[in-house]
């Protein structure tokens, strides 16, 4: 049996979203379609001060982002989704009673 190819065994839609090797930070752009959304998108998120978290980096104070720092971000939207994340999903909540009934029993 020959050893496992790691390269062969990603699909080309993920090996085309890694950002390249030794790379640690993202521009605009690329930060974009590592999560395959639009850059204006992207724009207007940190304009909101929503997303990902990103700063200001060199002379010229180009917008940046980590690559750990997004893929944090992405690990808490999938916490934060009742889909994704059981704990809030609410069919397995326990029903509750309104405050007014419980008045009138």
């Amino acid at each position: 049996m020959s050893p496992v190819d790691p390269v062969s065994s990603v699909s080309a839609a993920e090996f085309r979203h890694r950002p390249p090797i030794g790379r640690a930070f993202l521009g605009v752009q690329n930060a974009a379609e590592y999560l395959s959304i639009s850059p204006k998108t992207l724009y207007v998120w940190r304009h909101r001060r929503q997303g990902p978290p990103s700063f200001r980096m060199g002379a010229r104070g180009r917008v940046t982002y980590r690559i750990d720092a997004l893929d944090a971000w992405i690990r808490e939207q999938e916490q934060a989704d009742s889909r994704s994340n059981p704990a809030l999903n609410p069919v397995s909540a326990a029903p509750q009673r309104r405050a007014a009934y419980l008045a009138t029993v």
